[in-house]
C-alpha cells in the first residue's frame, strides 16, 4: 500500500510543489499519474521512493514511513525509472548495468546470471551485452534503464514517461510487460503525457494540477471530463474527442463502445 496524507512540499519558500495531497494506491494496482509540466508529478513520485521528504504530512510505502527510513531502504522496495535514462545509466557495459544492483544487494552469482539474461532477452538487448550503454539509441537506453530496475524485483515500480522515444511496437510490448507485472502483484505507477497509452492500457488515472490531485478514478470516467483535462492542460484521447464531437452521452474512450453507439445513430452518422 502507498499512502500519502495531507502531504505538502516546497522547493522555495511560499510556493508549494505539492499542496496537501492525499492519495492511496493499493497493492497490485496499475495507475497513471498525469498533468501539465510543473503539476507536481515528479515531486510526488520522489516522495514515494524517499528521495524527497514531506514538509508536512506523511508518506507510508510498503509499511515503511518515509520519514523514519533511509532512501536505500525504500530503494529496495521502490524502483524508479527516470524519464532521461542518461541520469540513471553509468556502468561500462550493458551487462554490468543490469547486474549492478544485484551485486550490491548480495544476490548469488547464478541468480544474477539468470536475471540479467532474462532482462537482455525481454528487452531485446542481448546483442549489446558488452557494449557501453551510451552507445545505444535513446529508445534502447530507456529499455535498459527499465530492465536494470526490474532485475532486482522491487515491489513498486515507477516509470517516468516510459513511452517517449518508443515506436508503436515497443509501446505495445511495454503495455504487455506492465500488465504482466501488475498481474504478478507488482504495484506500477506510470507518469506520462501519453494520453492514448493511458486510455488504451491503464485502468486508473490520477490527474494533477498546481501541486494538487484534481481527479482520481477509472480512466474511462476521468479521461472524458473535458473540464478536468483542460484544467490540467492535457490533450484528450482521440476517442474522447470523437465522442464529444458526435454528442455521445456519456462520452467514451472504448473503441468498441464508440463504434457501437455510432452505428445506432440515425443513418449511422452524426446527429
Amino acid at each position: 500500500m502507498i499512502s500519502l496524507k495531507d502531504v505538502s512540499y516546497s522547493y522555495l519558500p511560499g510556493r508549494n510543489a505539492l499542496d496537501r495531497v492525499t492519495l492511496n494506491i493499493g497493492d497490485g494496482e496499475l495507475v497513471a499519474i498525469v498533468g501539465e509540466n510543473g503539476a507536481g508529478k515528479t515531486t510526488l513520485v520522489k516522495h514515494i521512493n524517499g528521495l524527497l521528504k514531506p514538509s508536512e504530512g506523511n508518506v507510508v510505502v510498503c509499511g515503511l514511513d518515509s520519514m523514519s527510513v533511509t532512501v536505500a531502504s525504500l530503494a529496495r522496495k521502490v524502483g524508479l525509472v527516470f524519464q532521461n535514462p542518461d541520469h540513471q545509466l553509468f556502468a561500462e557495459t550493458v551487462e554490468k548495468e543490469l547486474s549492478f544492483a544485484l551485486v550490491n544487494f548480495g544476490v548469488p552469482p547464478d541468480e544474477i546470471k539468470k536475471r540479467t539474461e532474462w532482462a537482455m532477452s525481454e528487452f531485446e538487448l542481448s546483442q549489446y551485452a558488452g557494449r557501453s550503454p551510451f552507445m545505444l539509441s535513446g529508445g534502447e537506453r530507456k529499455r535498459l534503464a527499465l530492465a536494470s530496475v526490474l532485475c532486482y524485483g522491487p515491489e513498486v515500480l515507477i516509470l517516468d514517461e516510459p513511452t517517449t522515444g518508443q515506436d508503436n511496437r515497443q509501446k505495445v510490448r511495454m503495455a504487455s510487460l506492465l500488465q504482466k507485472l501488475n498481474q504478478q502483484g507488482k504495484t506500477v505507477l506510470v507518469v506520462t503525457h501519453d494520453m492514448e497509452f493511458v486510455s488504451d492500457y491503464i485502468p486508473r488515472v490520477v490527474v494533477m494540477s498546481q501541486g494538487k490531485v484534481i481527479a482520481d478514478g477509472p480512466s474511462g470516467e476521468v479521461l472524458v471530463k473535458k473540464d478536468i483535462l483542460e484544467k490540467a492542460s492535457l490533450v484528450p484521447p482521440q476517442l474522447a474527442e470523437i465522442s464529444w464531437e458526435l454528442g455521445l452521452d456519456p462520452p467514451s474512450i472504448s473503441l468498441d463502445e464508440v463504434v457501437a453507439r455510432i452505428s445506432r445513430l440515425p443513418g449511422g452518422a452524426r446527429p
